[in-house]
C-alpha cells in the first residue's frame, strides 16, 4: 500500500478488521483497524472492498469521548 487516504479501497489496506459484538447477524456491520502509523480505518462490512474511512487517532479519541458522554444518543433509533 503506497498511499493512505479516505475512500481509498479497504482492501489495498494492511489491516486486521474487527467489528463490535454488538453487530447484527445480517452483516450491517461497521469494521474497524488500526492501521501502520497510529490512524484507524473504518469499512462497511457488506462492501468488504469498497471505499475506507481514514481518521486520526485525536479524531478517533474525539469521537468516542464524545459518544461516552451521550452526545450522539440522538442518532440511535
Amino acid at each position: 500500500m503506497d498511499e493512505v487516504f479516505n475512500g481509498v479501497s479497504a482492501d489495498r489496506l494492511a489491516a486486521t478488521w474487527r467489528k463490535s459484538r454488538h453487530s447484527n447477524p445480517n452483516g450491517n456491520c461497521v469494521e474497524v483497524a488500526t492501521l501502520v502509523g497510529g490512524d484507524v480505518a473504518f469499512r462497511n462490512s457488506r462492501h468488504p472492498d469498497g471505499p475506507a474511512l481514514i481518521y486520526t487517532p485525536a479524531e478517533i479519541t474525539a469521537f468516542i469521548m464524545g459518544a461516552k458522554d451521550g452526545e450522539f444518543d440522538d442518532l440511535i433509533v
